[in-house]
């Protein structure tokens, strides 16, 4: 399990959606929580797809690295995450380019017939 997620954030700190994809199974629920309150919520591979696409331009550079993992009986795992990034453009709420981020939270993982079907992001 912790190879699949390895490959998982090696694809999306590569920004390499189609290599992101290749880890999720069809029917991939991703959900991202901001101050406990549900942001985003996609299900399927499209909808992921679409989402991931759609925010690539928002960053120059972008990286989750896990500082701790735990796994839950062999198709479930949570990892606290750093995340840090370089914003790519202006945003409307004053971001400006070359601005960085960072942050640390929790990432939730279950897993079905080898690929990721549940992702869950949690951040303050």
């Amino acid at each position: 399990m912790r190879d699949l997620i390895d490959r998982y954030l090696a694809a999306y700190n590569r920004m390499d959606v189609p290599a992101m994809l290749d880890t999720m199974h069809a029917g991939v629920v991703f959900e991202n929580y901001t101050k406990g309150v549900l942001s985003v919520r996609t299900q399927g591979v499209a909808e992921l797809r679409h989402l991931a696409e759609s925010s690539l331009h928002l960053f120059s550079a972008r990286r989750q690295i896990i500082t701790a993992f735990w796994e839950h009986g062999g198709d479930a795992a949570t990892a606290d995450i750093l995340f840090d990034g370089t914003f790519a453009i202006d945003l409307p709420n004053g971001v400006r380019a070359g601005q960085t981020i960072a942050l640390t939270g929790r990432s939730e993982y279950r897993v079905s017939e080898g690929k990721l079907v549940y992702i869950a992001d949690f951040s303050e």
